[in-house]
């Protein structure tokens, strides 16, 4: 059985921040945010782009491009993040009523900005296994820019995170844009490294620390966490991306194109020395910032856009998210080779 790729979707908001105004509010040399950084700008939320709302934006474009009936949707999958429009609340089942899914039953996903590729993998398996299930939605938004206090020196690395929505839509036996195998890392021991200290059970949210500006992601210990991951964050990204290939019959030589994260430039063009590719078969997302689990999509759609992907090309999707977790999926975009 094949699993392929039917469409995709991503929803941008109009309203962007420069690298110059994040460098006035954080204090730092443009020079630093647009370079080091790699933020020449992203995007940031209107009053109307909520986290779900980004999501139902995407999910229909994904579904106009693949000329689905929204009714022969059998799975909806939120991919976005839990900060949404409302606490404890399933994002995927006012999705899937926006959207007209009303066959489908939904739930909700996530891993951070892992999300996406977890997603894909749990839906594959889902049609493989279940065969009254053959097409699967995975769609979401993303706005954790809002926790991002530009005065806060240990969340520099964060500086990117933007806003916006994504979408993808798996089905069975498609003969296009198959996805393969996909490899997951996660590491416990930085489980506590990047949080919201407030607004939980262990410190519910008052007032005080309100005003005290600790609804905000901080790291509590910045050097020992940055000491420790800087030991196994490019391992685990090369490593993701190797098992994912290999399980999947490909080796690093055969990729032709690289759906990354946004992270700062020098991480970015270490990851494409490690693997021999030349920066031709990636984009390095500067004008969009991180937009969480959907930077994939968008890189996918922006290669789609630029010629860069032809018929039979391998392309692998990686990802990274606080937790620690580390993904990478293989795709064969179009139609495999003649004995691909």
């Amino acid at each position: 059985m094949t699993v392929g790729i039917l469409s995709t979707g991503i929803y941008l908001p109009e309203n962007v921040v420069s690298g110059f105004e994040i460098a006035e509010k954080a204090g730092l040399p443009q020079e630093v945010v647009e370079n080091k950084m790699g933020i020449r700008k992203k995007t940031i939320p209107g009053p109307d782009d909520h986290t779900c709302a980004m999501g139902i934006h995407a999910a229909r474009e994904a579904i106009d491009k693949a000329g689905v009936n929204p009714k022969d949707i059998d799975v909806v999958i939120y991919v976005g993040e839990e900060y949404k429009e409302y606490p404890l609340w399933t994002a995927a089942i006012k999705l899937q009523e926006e959207i007209g899914a009303y066959r489908a039953w939904a739930f909700d996903a996530s891993l951070r900005c892992g999300t996406t590729i977890m997603a894909m993998k749990l839906a594959k398996s889902l049609i493989e296994t279940d065969p009254e299930i053959k097409t699967v939605l995975l769609a979401g938004g993303y706005r954790n820019s809002d926790f991002i206090n530009y005065k806060n020196e240990s969340t520099r690395f964060m500086f990117n995170l933007a806003a916006g929505g994504g979408a993808l839509i798996l089905q069975e036996g498609l003969k296009k844009n198959l996805l393969l195998e996909t490899s997951l890392v996660t590491d416990g021991s930085f489980s506590e490294d990047v949080i919201v200290p407030v607004g939980g059970t262990v410190e519910p949210l008052t007032a005080l620390s309100l005003n005290e500006g600790r609804y905000y992601l901080d790291v509590p210990d910045p050097e020992g966490m940055k000491k420790r991951l800087e030991q196994k964050s490019m391992d685990h990204f090369l490593k993701v991306i190797r098992e994912s290939l290999y399980k999947s019959g490909y080796e690093e030589r055969d990729i032709d194109y690289l759906a990354i994260l946004h992270m700062k430039r020098s991480a970015h063009q270490y990851v494409l020395t490690q693997l021999g590719l030349e920066e031709e078969k990636s984009i390095y997302l500067e004008d969009y910032g991180h937009i969480g689990q959907f930077d994939q999509i968008l890189s996918l759609e922006l290669a789609e856009k630029a010629g860069k992907l032809k018929e039979g090309d391998v392309v692998v999707f990686v990802s990274a998210g606080i937790g620690y977790a580390w993904g990478a999926s293989t795709i064969i975009w179009g139609e495999p080779k003649t004995g691909g």
